[in-house]
């Protein structure tokens, strides 16, 4: 296990998955945020099966940023209950991993 996590957030379509991915990683709460539009969800709100078009945000950080993470996409995400889903990274390119660490190190004044 390691302490770098894969976040999942549905957005949608348009320029506030890419204003809330640029805000992610701008603020160093991600190294990296993967941006895939096209997304159709069916899920039932309130009752009622929706049928709608989405993007889906692919998060990379890591356990000590998240819950900054996390209450960053709850204030810029226009759902009144966004998706969160974290995944951990049990393994993979140890490069890459490190690459994640060193790119949400909070800026140091």
């Amino acid at each position: 296990m390691t302490d770098v996590r894969v976040v999942l957030v549905t957005v949608p379509p348009g320029d506030l998955a890419t204003g809330l991915a640029n805000s992610l990683v701008g603020e160093r709460l991600a190294a990296c945020v993967n941006v895939i539009p096209g997304l159709r969800s069916i899920y039932r709100w309130e009752g009622q099966v929706c049928d709608e078009s989405e993007s889906l945000l692919v998060i990379k950080t890591v356990q000590d940023r998240l819950d900054q993470l996390v209450a960053r996409v709850r204030q810029l995400h226009p759902y009144a209950l966004p998706e969160v889903l974290v995944l951990p990274v049990d393994a993979g390119s140890i490069p890459y991993m490190d690459w994640v660490l060193a790119e949400t190190r909070p800026f140091l004044p």
